[in-house]
């Protein structure tokens, strides 16, 4: 077949592929950087100032968001926010403690935790309503992973000192994400990876938390399903009636008080309350019943004062490096990500301002300030932030009211809280981490994308049969890896025209015509060396599907870029390979809408001086209506070939 020219076809088009000269190489890369790491223009608002006192004070604004909103502080916020303060400190201090505990650490340290770091974050952070403080999964990690090289119960002080070393190594480790504007890392956490690693680590927690339930003296050292239940079961000898009596009534009351406030959300306040409450109740129960002597065991004698400086404990051993610096990075993304989704739920709800950025600075400030400060990991707990918006909270001023409370608990009334009794910390644990358990987002899941639903299973499985830092990585892989299948095996479809409107769609979604002999492909992702040959062999399935289903040979290929944002130099390659095979088979190819960073490429490859402007369009339909006179031009020639043809033959008989 006769390849046909285009460039007669519009020879007066005004609206013509752009082919302009080519960016220079320092604005593309300022281009790229830009969009990279200051997606949200940050700076848009400093740039506006001229005076440079002006633009000093947004700077000091940006970097340190207390002074956005101190100036305009007022006493009727301060009202609600302390308020907020007093509601979120009830249910800080218990959690505290029992997280402490779940983390295998003096109880002492997790309310050190929740004086230092609320400070730091009041001063740093972006979110009007984060609460922080330490969370259930990050502890039990913690544990985890640092048990392997020290046992709590054989030297605790080294235990601590590496608990602290890791809480320095997670603070620096997402301050440098935050200064870097990495915050790219925190997305490799998709939501089905969330959802299944809170499910399952809500699983464990609570089996965990059966040997302070039961009473139990003895306990498993691992967190897999089958090694604790193997534990109960020899350890059932054990087992006090008195404890799990008074554990599954202080967890039927903790339940109660959750589903009271579910049902009217003016009731907040009793489910706010319900652990101090327990705390109290079961602190007194226990001393005047003698708990002891009942097996009743408490959390034991917490001496005064406020946090000590701990700078000298950072322990960098080699020794205990890599489970320190595995620990730290694992948790560090974990409890990053948490709060950034927390904080950033509830100031959508409210419209308030909310920058990822400076929450990992804000998260990796207080980190570091509380490592040395005998404070071990701290985030924002969806508990406790959720208490402290219903109750009111208008900024973070809230934290600093918490800080405040903390520091005269700390000072005056620590002894009494040893008193608790485990069993009630147990209790509080068990019933906060119930509420990880989302099995409505799970059937979600399941409907509405089954490769989402298995990553999310991996996650749940991995935590509850292997360990919380291996489920973890398992789904974050599953999810890695199902990125690679969409860079590997791009999206494509073949398009149509709909009659009535004049536009072009998927001929898989909607009723559209087709014209013979021209096939019209639309690629809608970037196009790289993993995915070049596939993209090859899918043009040339679509021509055989095409000839094979109609009957009519195509003779037009018109392949729409719009939705390529880039290309690199393999694909390039892979795509002059396919214009040369289709125009092997007697077919042409034209390109439809090369974006800027595609065409810039092509130009530069001299790709487009080798397949020629003429094949290159601004939309479908100039393409569709250039095809359309190639068509009528190469018929009318091989018709004029077929008559020319057979007029030599008739004349070559006659002269026989």
């Amino acid at each position: 077949m006769r390849m046909m020219d285009y460039s007669n076809c519009y020879p007066e088009d005004p609206h013509a592929v752009n082919f302009a000269g080519q960016r220079g190489f320092l604005k593309v890369l300022k281009s790229g950087f830009k969009e990279t790491l200051f997606p949200d223009d940050p700076f848009r608002e400093i740039k506006k100032e001229e005076k440079p006192l002006f633009r000093a004070i947004k700077w000091l604004q940006y970097l340190v968001p207390i002074f956005q909103w101190l100036p305009t502080y007022t006493w009727r916020l301060f009202i609600s926010d302390f308020f907020a303060g007093i509601t979120a400190t009830s249910i800080a201090v218990p959690q505290a403690i029992s997280y402490a505990k779940l983390a295998d650490l003096h109880p002492i340290i997790g309310l050190y935790t929740c004086f230092v770091p609320p400070i730091v974050y009041a001063i740093f952070g972006s979110s009007r309503h984060l609460s922080v403080g330490p969370i259930a999964s990050a502890s039990l990690l913690i544990s985890q992973t640092i048990s392997t090289v020290v046992r709590p119960e054989e030297d605790p002080i080294l235990y601590l000192h590496l608990v602290l070393t890791t809480t320095f190594v997670a603070g620096l480790f997402q301050t440098c994400l935050g200064f870097l504007r990495l915050g790219i890392l925190v997305d490799l956490l998709s939501h089905s990876t969330i959802t299944g690693f809170m499910g399952g680590a809500a699983v464990m927690l609570t089996l965990q938390q059966l040997k302070g339930i039961f009473g139990l003296k003895h306990f498993a050292h691992k967190t897999g399903v089958t090694t604790v239940l193997k534990s109960i079961w020899t350890y059932r000898h054990e087992i006090r009636w008195e404890t799990t009596v008074m554990g599954l009534f202080f967890l039927a009351y903790l339940q109660f008080t959750k589903h009271q406030r579910n049902r009217n959300r003016k009731l907040f306040w009793l489910s706010a309350m319900a652990p101090m409450t327990t705390v109290i109740v079961g602190g007194v129960f226990t001393y005047l019943v003698n708990g002891k002597r009942h097996g009743i065991q408490t959390v034991g004698h917490l001496s005064r004062g406020i946090n000590p400086l701990t700078i000298k404990y950072l322990k960098f051993d080699s020794k205990y490096l890599a489970p320190v610096l595995r620990a730290g990075f694992i948790t560090g993304i974990l409890s990053m990500a948490e709060g950034i989704a927390i904080g950033r739920s509830f100031a959508v709800v409210e419209n308030t301002p909310h920058d990822g950025n400076k929450e990992m600075i804000a998260f990796g400030l207080m980190n570091m300030c509380g490592s040395v400060t005998s404070c071990y990991l701290t985030t924002g707990p969806f508990s406790k932030t959720a208490v402290n918006y219903i109750a009111g909270c208008k900024t973070a001023m809230s934290n600093l009211v918490q800080a405040f409370l903390v520091a005269l608990t700390l000072e005056f009334l620590a002894p009494l809280f040893g008193y608790t009794p485990l069993v009630v910390l147990s209790a509080i644990i068990i019933s906060a981490v119930l509420g990880f358990l989302n099995y409505a987002e799970v059937v979600h899941l399941y409907k509405v994308d089954k490769f989402d639903f298995i990553i999310c299973m991996a996650g749940f499985f991995g935590v509850i049969f292997v360990a919380l830092d291996i489920g973890l990585m398992i789904s974050v892989g599953l999810s890695i890896l199902r990125a690679l299948l969409y860079v590997a095996r791009p999206d494509s479809c073949k398009l149509g025209k709909l009659p009535d409107l004049g536009c072009y769609r998927d001929t898989d979604q909607y009723t559209v015509s087709t014209l013979p002999g021209i096939l019209i492909v639309q690629l809608g992702s970037p196009m790289y060396f993993a995915n070049s040959n596939y993209v090859k062999e899918r043009i040339m399935r679509y021509i055989r599907c095409e000839e094979d289903t109609t009957g009519i040979t195509v003779e037009q290929i018109i392949l729409d870029l719009s939705g390529v944002t880039s290309i690199d130099t393999t694909s390039l390659e892979g795509l002059w390979e396919t214009n040369k095979t289709i125009e092997n088979n007697g077919m042409q190819l034209s390109f439809v809408n090369p974006r800027i960073e595609v065409l810039e490429k092509m130009v530069a490859a001299k790709f487009v001086s080798r397949v020629g402007k003429e094949s290159f369009f601004l939309t479908v339909e100039d393409a569709v209506k250039a095809s359309q006179i190639a068509l009528r031009k190469s018929r009318a020639s091989n018709s004029e070939d077929g008559v020319r043809g057979t007029t030599i033959h008739q004349s070559a008989v006659d002269s026989c």
